[in-house]
């Protein structure tokens, strides 16, 4: 079950033939023969989409009904690590990632550990690992916050910001009623004690009772201000509105910034990137269709324009995640990244690239075919692509893994990746 009391349980096909053939139509399957044809004989497809599995690619999207035509594949691999395995280490799951990595490269993973069930709600605990080589290996889990020890208290919804001084900032919400901002001034090895923001959210014009920050990452923008996506809603399930609330003083003080108007039905869980010309794109969960949605804001998070539904962007309404990679500065090209479980059903976790601050995006590949949900993307020191995120085989919510790749199997070596600045 989902946060709006909705089932998400996904199951993989018989086999990972099935999978793999499943997402080809005819013109992609005898273009994929054709271009293996000097390897493997038609015989052995079935073989060389099992042993694919995890390097698909495609320049528009996925293959398959609920989502974009064109796939192929090709030999690129991606360095997968699980990083939080549920069962393990006292919890029953570990849900809801937050990934940043800090100003001298430590990369922190922040998630939920829910201590006896799945659900939603209980006796949750937010917690990190850290990595000190790019999320190759990481050390024993921290336990950042929790409440009255076996208590039903659900602290959840991380949303972690790194900004420029490198300090390492944390939103998030106690039983969904409250929101907290904690502080580490040490690359994530203590955390101060928390703070409570709620009267940030008492600006918003909108009669609500329940909260949560994120969940994912927030973003400093140039200006400096510093800028965390949030949601609200009357109750479970009913009535959501997406919002930002921001700080101009590095977390000592925050305010209300803008709500996205109720356009579209029930937007909720949003990331913000800052595109090339300094707006700000809010990337939307939303109830409207099966798809994302976006706003844009040219003051600051202020106000936002009315929300649009993104057809490109197939999301089974669902949390995700988006990032930039490189500013498009002194000639350098424009590029942000999104990541999302690309289908019409939580799985297919997918990342796209786009060179016009988020208005397409003509590249995209395959992170995971089989069950998949919420993610979040960061850039490490030497320009690996990160993406964390819920998967298993039989449902999403069986790990948090990480996966590590770079620009050039994204883009099938078309272009080369930024030199580390």
């Amino acid at each position: 079950m989902n946060r709006d009391g909705e089932s998400t349980g996904s199951t993989l096909p018989a086999s990972p033939i099935q999978i793999a053939a499943s997402t080809l139509d005819p013109f992609h399957k005898s273009t994929l023969e054709a271009d293996h044809m000097t390897m493997f004989t038609t015989k052995r497809l079935g073989f060389v989409c099992a042993f694919a599995l995890f390097f698909v690619t495609s320049e528009s999207g996925l293959g398959g009904e609920d989502a974009s035509p064109a796939i192929r594949f090709d030999t690129a691999v991606v360095e997968q690590t699980d990083v939080f395995v549920s069962g393990q280490d006292g919890y029953h799951t570990y849900r809801i990632p937050a990934l940043v990595v800090s100003k001298k490269g430590t990369v922190l993973a922040f998630c939920e550990g829910r201590k006896t069930s799945s659900a939603d709600h209980g006796d949750i605990d937010l917690l990190l690992r850290r990595s000190f080589d790019g999320g190759k290996s990481w050390q024993e889990t921290q336990l950042v916050h929790e409440e009255a020890g076996a208590a039903q208290i659900t602290i959840g919804n991380p949303c972690a910001i790194v900004d420029r001084e490198g300090t390492i900032h944390l939103i998030f919400s106690r039983n969904n009623a409250r929101a907290f901002h904690t502080r580490s001034v040490d690359d994530g090895a203590t955390f101060s004690v928390p703070r409570e923001i709620t009267d940030a959210f008492r600006a918003f014009s909108f009669e609500w009772t329940r909260l949560a920050s994120g969940p994912g990452h927030g973003i400093q923008t140039r200006s400096g201000r510093i800028i965390v996506p949030v949601w609200l809603n009357d109750r479970i399930g009913h009535n959501y509105r997406s919002a930002v609330i921001y700080s101009d003083d590095s977390g000592s003080t925050w305010a209300a910034g803008g709500m996205i108007k109720p356009t579209i039905r029930d937007c909720n869980e949003c990331l913000a990137v800052e595109r090339a010309d300094g707006s700000l794109l809010l990337n939307l969960r939303n109830k409207s269709a099966k798809c994302r949605a976006v706003a844009f804001s040219s003051d600051g998070g202020i106000t936002w324009t009315e929300p649009k539904l993104i057809e490109e962007l197939v999301d089974p309404v669902c949390q995700a995640s988006i990032v930039r990679f490189s500013s498009g500065d002194s000639g350098r090209k424009s590029r942000i990244l999104f990541c999302n479980a690309a289908s019409r059903s939580r799985d297919h976790m997918t990342v796209k690239l786009s060179y016009d601050g988020g208005d397409s995006w003509p590249i995209a590949k395959l992170v995971h075919p089989g069950p998949s949900a919420y993610s979040d993307l960061a850039i490490a020191k030497d320009k690996t692509i990160l993406c964390l995120y819920e998967r298993g085989s039989k449902h999403p919510y069986e790990k948090l893994t990480i996966a590590r790749f770079s620009l050039e199997w994204l883009t099938n070596a078309r272009e080369e990746s930024p030199s580390p600045r």
